[in-house]
């Protein structure tokens, strides 16, 4: 009956948690009576609006005014519960009760079915309802809104008074009495909206939309009894219609103007049980899979279905529906349509969040019940593009009146379709799927007017795209000599003209003009605004994907030519790079350099050049680490001094070969070789494979060898085996996801600006990215920078860290079983493991990325900056005319101290988050090619030669952060233990006073901010104190 024990479990623990408790159902119940006890003898009133009070407003969109017809209040003939509450499916946070108010045949009169006549008699007998009740004082809010957000359906929203007036929220619904309109007067092609009353002349056209919530309100009671019928003796509908209704919410399906409502879904399992495609000994899981499979393969943009059970001649058929309706879901009674107000877009997109939930609950790698039912879906998240419509109003004349006419005037709702197969037919190829919000109406109070079709606010559209076009920049379209070429060239305007393409053939064609792999990743919104005037959501692309192309080249050229080396006395086995811009993560990728020899002091002997103490600081040059294994040979000795000699050896070896075989300028060391070559300068290291397994080995004192891990020989594992490994595999990942890297980098900038870079390694931060593509459920995996980056701010918060490690399944070297073992693992010895646990193919048990950090402090922090961060900057992306660099701002008010530095001595400084406009030299110019050039400086960076300075000589008493990407400030944080006064004979950074008539020694922090400047003399600008911490 279930996926397994566990899914069963967390189903079960789920409903609930969102099933109402039989004390609230208790007191929900007294609430109706009360209620319809307030309803049932309320006074008549005479006919026209005067009667209303100025503290209550008509709650419908009267345009036109002025209509036939008079309006009597008289007392409901019946209050009926319907819905999901009596039904036993309404779920919490939101408990709604619907309550259907029959208005008497005498309200009524004939051909009330006309021009909005039945509409307006219905809101105000509501209006009088509202303002009889707001004088009440059970009441604790009355208010109005529309039911689903359709300005034809206003509702009275009734909530408790006191400390229930969140527990229930009873919606009031007028109906007109069983019987009074004839069935007939409501088919599809039926006009109940005469053309010369709402256009002021005369049309052929008719309409049929606005005749349906006439049939809805009065099949309220029939659908409450089928759908009562159906649930009979069938436990496993209410958990299903549950679930589902979860399932919903966390997509945003549920709520607005053509949703998929939690109504639909119950008629839809009805409908399954009806077509005998479930039975009612099935458990909630084995429904929820089934809805599931039969959305994802049935469109009814195509083939509507019917809950009818007999044919009747006399009835429309699913095709006469098909032609008024984009979606088609017949009722009972076969003549309302259950999906009337839904698009085909929205549709397609609840088919397509079907599949991909059938993907996962069939992937056994995979926590169903925790990606399907527990994790949020908004659109930011969802979608790899987003773009906004903000000024709603101007689709009004867009619309036309006929249009409008069907729509009861609501050009929101008109223009919906257009604007969604536009958007389709412009990026046919590119997207998989083309998405909109649901428009939402906002409930208002009794006294205020009711809102307008623009005050649903922007309307938001997502892409979905196939990686492989997205970014394409030509639209071939048909031959010249086709009758097609004219539709094409219509539809792109001036962008289109004739190309010959290479098979010879002569063809219509758009070229969007892209030259960077940024730029192309942006023609989707080149289409869109070309379509039509739109305002545009997304972080800025990151650049540098053209800088690590170049890297990749020089680096597989070297690669070729270490191969190919001759005279050494052994062969090479393997040449592996590990540096960041290797594997595409590195947020400013190297570029070529070339030293300006003013810049910087010479020393000619050595051909090497030194920064001048009177000019800025060279920019920094950072080194690209490559790993050259040679071959095993009984010629190497098995003792760890000796093997670094023999390394030391090969390092003056390759830098002479190189040399003179490709006269590139090298420079040996004892532990490396480096190599100027195209600008950039390769940090390369010999490796022998036997080495740290020799460096494991340990004499006891007993004589006995035996092997044992050392601080040695994990640093040369994690050099020559980890890294090497991981960005192979992170390389390997890039080519599958284009934009992988760059999620990785917006990741990694953000994590340098908030001051954390020194707290958690590169390495951890790219596999958590990683994760998001390897393991992206229940998304696709992002196909833009911004996606990425919002999936991974919304990781760290959402991810259990204390109880789950993060599995990281690189080249899908792990099994199911693999995996399940290293969970149990886990939780048995989770109190010796780190904080941030992620475990690989090639390091299951250990987590090495995080073993040393970060500390459990330094998480926290990290989900809290994380937290505020995701939902400042959705906010931001929802607003187009933000600006999202908040987010890479960091808070610095918790931080005791701040150094500023001299932006002189900064060698990152234009890798800053505020960039400066107007910079000075560097000491370098961009070059891709220099043969007799002295060797640049490598690896030079004041800063972090400070830090480290600071940190060894302050780190008992203080942290260090810093932005490493050209931070004008380093902040530090006092460590509270170390103001405690105590008796130390360390006196080191401390003085002795008096404290309690006792000899103590506390921290001397005015000296200890002197010697803040002292150490950093020509690189501090000034020390601020921020705080008074230290004060015993």
């Amino acid at each position: 009956l279930f996926h397994s024990s566990l899914l069963r479990l967390q189903i079960e623990e789920l409903l609930k948690e969102v099933t109402l408790k039989e004390t609230k159902k208790k007191k929900i119940d007294a609430f109706l009576h009360e209620i319809n006890a307030f309803i049932s003898p309320a006074p008549p009133q005479l006919t026209d609006q005067t009667w209303l009070p100025g503290d209550v407003k008509v709650p419908f969109l009267q345009v036109p005014f002025d209509v036939k017809g008079k309006f009597r209040f008289l007392p409901p003939a019946q209050l009926s519960v319907v819905g999901s509450y009596l039904l036993g499916t309404c779920i919490k946070p939101e408990i709604n009760v619907d309550v259907a108010v029959t208005m008497p045949r005498e309200v009524f009169q004939d051909k009330d079915n006309l021009n909005q006549r039945y509409h307006r008699k219905r809101a105000l007998y509501l209006a009088h309802i509202a303002h009889h009740l707001s004088k009440e004082r059970l009441f604790g809010s009355v208010k109005f809104a529309y039911m689903n957000s359709n300005h034809l359906k206003p509702i009275l929203l009734l909530r408790p008074q006191g400390k229930d007036e969140k527990l229930v929220t009873v919606r009031l619904h007028a109906c007109p009495a069983l019987g009074f309109f004839k069935p007939s007067r409501f088919h599809p092609s039926k006009n109940n909206v005469r053309t010369a009353w709402f256009m002021e002349q005369s049309s052929p056209k008719e309409a049929a939309h606005p005749t349906l919530q006439q049939l809805c309100d009065t099949v309220l009671l029939s659908h409450l009894f089928f759908l009562s019928t159906a649930s009979t003796d069938f436990l496993g509908m209410k958990d299903d219609v549950a679930l589902l209704k979860v399932w919903l919410n966390q997509r945003q399906l549920s709520k607005g103007l053509g949703c998929f409502s939690g109504f639909l879904v119950s008629m839809l399992v009805a409908y399954l049980l009806m077509k005998r495609k479930i039975v009612r000994v099935m458990s909630g899981y084995q429904v929820l899979r089934n809805v599931l499979q039969f959305l994802a393969t049935t469109d009814l943009s195509v083939m509507g279905i019917s809950l009818m059970k007999d044919v009747d001649a006399s009835l429309p058929a699913l095709a006469d529906f098909h032609q008024a309706f984009e979606v088609v879901f017949v009722d009972p009674s076969g003549l309302v349509n259950l999906c009337a107000d839904m698009t085909a877009s929205k549709y397609h997109q609840v088919q397509s969040e079907a599949k991909r939930s059938m993907e996962i609950l069939d992937d056994r790698m995979v926590d169903g019940f925790q990606v399907l039912l527990m994790t949020p879906k908004p659109m930011l998240r969802t979608f790899d593009h987003v773009f906004h419509r903000k000024h709603v109003s101007k689709l009004q004349s867009a619309c036309k009146k006929i249009e409008l006419m069907d729509r009861g005037g609501n050009y929101v709702a008109a223009a919906l379709p257009f604007i969604v197969s536009l958007l389709a037919r412009g990026l046919a190829g590119r997207a998989l799927l083309v998405a909109h919000s649901l428009p939402q109406t906002p409930e208002w109070p009794i006294d205020a007017e009711p809102p307008k079709h623009k005050d649903v606010g922007p309307l938001t559209f997502g892409l979905l795209f196939v990686p492989e076009f997205a970014a394409s920049t030509l639209e071939k379209g048909p031959q010249a000599d086709r009758p097609e070429a004219v539709e094409f060239w219509n539809f792109w305007g001036e962008k289109s003209e004739l190309r010959r393409f290479q098979d010879g053939t002569i063809c219509e064609a758009v070229v969007w003009e892209a030259s960077t792999v940024c730029q192309k990743r942006l023609i989707p919104e080149q289409i869109v605004r070309h379509l039509r005037g739109w305002a545009t959501c997304g972080c800025t692309c990151a650049l540098g994907e053209e800088a690590v192309v170049s890297i990749v080249c020089s680096y597989d050229d070297l690669s070729h030519k270490l191969w190919n080396l001759e005279g050494l006395p052994l062969t090479v086995t393997a040449v592996q790079g590990v540096h960041l811009a290797l594997r595409y993560t590195d947020v400013f990728p190297p570029i070529p350099m070339k030293p300006i020899y003013s810049f910087h002091n010479q020393i000619r002997t050595k051909r090497l050049l030194l920064p001048s103490e009177e000019k800025p600081c060279p920019a920094y040059i950072a080194p690209l680490k490559i790993i050259c294994h040679m071959e095993g040979s009984g010629r190497w000795p098995q003792d760890k001094e000796a093997i670094k000699r023999i390394k030391t050896a090969f390092h003056l070896q390759l830098a002479e070969l190189l040399q003179q075989q490709h006269q590139l300028i090298c420079r040996p060391a004892v532990t490396h070789t480096d190599v100027y070559k195209d600008g950039y300068v390769f940090h390369l290291q010999v490796a022998y494979h036997q080495e740290p397994l020799i460096l494991k080995e340990v004499v006891t004192p007993e004589g006995m060898l035996k092997y044992q891990d050392t601080e040695e020989s994990q640093q040369l594992e994690l050099e020559t085996l980890h890294w090497p490994y991981l960005t192979s595999s992170l390389h390997g990942l890039q080519q599958q996801h284009p934009v992988f890297g760059s999620s990785c980098r917006l990741a990694k900038r953000w994590v340098s600006a908030q001051l954390l870079s020194d707290s958690i390694s590169e390495e951890c931060v790219d596999l958590l990215v990683a994760s998001l593509f390897l393991h992206p459920a229940p998304f696709t995996p992002p196909s833009s920078p911004q996606v990425g980056f919002l999936r991974f701010l919304s990781l760290l918060v959402t991810f259990d860290w204390n109880n789950n490690p993060l599995i990281v399944n690189l080249n899908a070297g792990l099994t199911g079983e693999q995996c399940t073992e290293i969970k149990n693992k886990f939780m048995a010895a989770r109190s010796r493991l780190p904080v941030i646990f992620i475990a690989t193919p090639k390091d299951q048990w250990s987590s090495v990325w995080t073993r040393e950090r970060p500390s459990a402090q330094i998480l926290q922090r990290l989900l809290v900056l994380a937290s505020e961060s995701l939902r400042a900057l959705e906010e931001q992306l929802m607003d187009p005319l933000g600006s999202q660099d908040i987010v890479f701002c960091p808070p610095l008010d918790i931080y005791d101290v701040l150094i500023h530095l001299n932006s002189k001595q900064i060698p990152r400084h234009l890798e800053s988050v505020d960039r400066p406009v107007k910079s000075f030299s560097r000491g370098v110019v961009k070059n891709s090619a220099g043969v007799n050039v002295l060797f640049p400086v490598v690896d030079y960076d004041p800063v972090q030669c400070y830090l480290q300075e600071l940190r060894d000589a302050f780190s008992d008493l203080a942290l260090f952060f810093y932005d490493k990407h050209g931070g004008e400030v380093i902040v530090v944080l006092w460590k509270p233990l170390s103001f405690q006064p105590f008796k130390v004979s360390n006196m080191k950074g401390r003085m002795v006073t008096t404290v309690n008539n006792k000899l103590v020694c506390v921290p001397n922090v005015e000296a200890i901010l002197e010697d803040f400047e002292v150490l950093g003399a020509g690189l501090v600008k000034r020390v601020e104190a921020r705080t008074e911490k230290w004060t015993i």
